[in-house]
């Protein structure tokens, strides 16, 4: 019988979970982002490990503040601690344990969880084993402790194996065939909004998304057509950049990551629209394709 299930990946902001996962596929499919809170909502990335079938879900960075946007991805990362079957908390080697500690009070099913110590190249092994002699601590609460390097020596069978042993025999839930169950066009959305927090500094990415409003496949060509949301003018103004340079680089680098996934070539034409306060508003929200319930 094989095995299948739900593992939710979860960690603080910026804590590596979306490299971990692209690196566990093989594919650049979830957004990375060297600033915090990139990712927004839950997206299952579907990874399979000899005969058995792991479904990562990928979750916004476990935080607390008070913008209505920020409090649907706490939301979202919530909701996939409660459905899983297994969680995998992503902690940074230097960080302290109170994300840890965090993540405890949150997990409030006591969901069966493995400790996962990421960003370890630049450390010595004396201070990895350090930190997990730290975790010792809570060492009735994970099932067990694994250092990942995804540069180094780490492989991915170490963590597949580990998740494995703790998902429940079950048929597949997809076809063995696909990575992931986002749309085509919700990756494209998460591909131009990843150029954005590449090409644009300070806040104004946070305040940005994508609506994709035409994707149109040709013989020759993917032809895809965006709209990037702002919040001010300002912003509308330091997305198109001088002589249009910014948003030309925009697309440029959304544009081959598009086609580095699809293996056709792509034709991205990038609009810019300014919807006042849509971080701050329930409905501009749910405009955007965010299902806010609370």
């Amino acid at each position: 019988m094989t095995k299948c299930g739900y593992v939710s990946v979860v960690g603080r902001p910026n804590a590596g979970k979306s490299s971990l996962l692209n690196w566990l596929v093989g594919e650049k499919i979830a957004m990375v982002s060297h600033k915090a809170n990139a990712t927004r909502k839950r997206s299952n990335i579907i990874v399979m490990h000899e005969d058995d079938q792991i479904v990562f879900v990928d979750t916004p960075g476990i935080h607390e503040t008070e913008k209505l946007i920020n409090k649907f991805m706490l939301d979202e990362a919530l909701k996939a601690m409660g459905d899983c079957d297994l969680i995998l908390f992503l902690a940074p080697i230097t960080d302290k344990l109170t994300h840890y500690e965090d993540f405890l009070v949150k997990n409030k099913k006591n969901v069966n969880h493995i400790l996962l110590l990421t960003k370890i190249d630049n450390v010595s092994n004396e201070e990895v084993l350090a930190k997990m002699k730290e975790y010792e601590v809570y060492s009735d609460k994970y099932e067990s402790v694994i250092p990942v390097s995804i540069k180094k020596a780490t492989t991915h069978a170490d963590i597949l194996d580990s998740v494995v042993k703790h998902l429940p025999e079950h048929p597949y839930l997809f076809d063995p065939e696909i990575m992931t169950t986002e749309h085509m066009r919700d990756i494209f959305k998460e591909f131009i909004r990843e150029s954005i927090f590449e090409n644009i500094s300070d806040e104004i990415p946070y305040e940005t998304d994508v609506l994709i409003n035409k994707v149109e496949e040709k013989p020759k060509i993917d032809v895809i057509k965006a709209t990037i949301i702002v919040q001010k003018g300002t912003q509308k103004g330091m997305i198109i950049g001088k002589n249009a340079d910014a948003i030309k680089r925009i697309g440029r680098d959304a544009r081959l990551k598009i086609e580095k996934l699809t293996g056709r070539k792509c034709f991205l034409e990038l609009f810019v629209s300014i919807k006042k306060g849509w971080t701050k508003d329930k409905q501009g929200l749910k405009e955007l394709g965010y299902d806010v319930t609370f």
